[in-house]
């Protein structure tokens, strides 16, 4: 075995565990901010969704386990699992560790969704957005392809499209909700 497949390993397995988070996150934005209109959504939508996030916690264990075994960086456990304890850029490694721990508490989450209260799983859930600054800040400063076009291109594309779906999905919440079907109107007039 090449002594450098581990660290092609475990960048492959950080692009691609960085590009479902980000993709589950924009298809997430796009569910909810119904920018198409209000029509059905076959669920298989959701169900797109929800598979990216899970293929997302699959190859972060890829890239975290590639890590650790890679010889030329030494991690330890606790380096890939508590922030600021390596030496090897241990702020940009502190954000993917965050990351890691912010995308476990969505996936389990939403795993518990039926069991969990709604409000409780939905504050949760509102951490996607930090899981996706945090992990795009890791991808950009520990990264060894930061610095290449294709994957820069990438993460400001991303960067740009979940900033447009979530300031829609903001003013969306702004607007007034109508009432609900069959829900008695208050005689403004007798008071």
């Amino acid at each position: 075995m090449s002594s450098q497949l581990p660290w092609y390993v475990a960048r492959a397995g950080g692009i691609v565990a960085w590009a479902l988070m980000a993709g589950s996150v924009i298809w997430g934005l796009l569910l909810s901010t119904r920018p198409l209109g209000r029509r059905p959504r076959p669920a298989w939508l959701f169900d797109l969704h929800r598979f990216l996030g899970g293929l997302a916690v699959v190859f972060t264990a890829v890239h975290v386990l590639a890590v650790l075994v890679d010889s030329y960086v030494h991690f330890s456990l606790v380096n890939v699992l508590v922030p600021l304890t390596g030496d090897w850029r241990p702020l940009a490694v502190a954000w993917g560790i965050v990351g890691l721990y912010l995308l476990l508490a969505v996936e389990l989450t939403s795993l518990a969704m039926a069991r969990l209260p709604r409000r409780l799983w939905r504050r949760v859930h509102l951490a996607s957005f930090a899981l996706f600054a945090a992990t795009s800040v890791h991808a950009l400063t520990a990264g060894t392809d930061r610095h290449a076009p294709a994957f820069l291109l990438a993460v400001a594309l991303s960067i740009g499209v979940v900033a447009l779906l979530f300031a829609l999905r903001v003013w969306q919440a702004s607007l007034p909700r109508p009432a609900p079907a069959g829900a008695r109107q208050r005689d403004v007039s007798a008071v």
